[in-house]
């Protein structure tokens, strides 16, 4: 039985590559600003540009855990839900899922499954759906719709 994709393709750009590009270009440049020895840089106090700094990835490394880190990549068959997150895949049966609730944001669709009980990625796994798979699957699977469905 083959697995049905109805994670986005967007899914490993957003969920690796711009945390990874992220946090590499600008914690390079945090750590440039804290190495400087001067005690002023473009007009601006060394120390006061070095809080600025560190806040600034400080925050921008918390958004992207709490965002775009969590995002999963997603594939559904008749019996299972199966959740990567590129590293390591677990295995959900129905039986286990809620609901999947998907929403729309922009040019993105989402998703959330509600696992009844806490997996190995929590209780909620976010993703990103391919709107067109997401609804195909689900089209031709309308019991499974009918049971993950809110």
């Amino acid at each position: 039985m083959s697995t049905f994709r109805v994670s986005s393709n967007a899914t490993l750009f957003l969920a690796i590559f711009v945390p990874v590009f992220w946090l590499v270009f600008f914690g390079s440049l945090t750590a440039a600003i804290f190495l400087y020895e001067g005690s002023f840089f473009a007009g601006l106090p060394i120390r006061q540009l070095r809080w600025g700094a560190g806040l600034f990835y400080g925050s921008g490394v918390l958004l992207l855990l709490f965002t775009l880190m969590r995002l999963k990549r997603v594939e559904l068959d008749r019996d299972f839900v199966y959740v990567t997150n590129y590293f390591k895949t677990y295995r959900y049966p129905y039986h286990n899922v809620e609901k999947i609730e998907t929403s729309d944001f922009l040019f993105l669709g989402f998703g959330v499954i509600h696992l009844r009980d806490k997996g190995s990625f929590g209780r909620r796994i976010p993703f990103v759906r391919s709107q067109k798979l997401y609804e195909l699957f689900m089209d031709e699977h309308p019991d499974i719709r009918a049971r993950v469905s809110p």
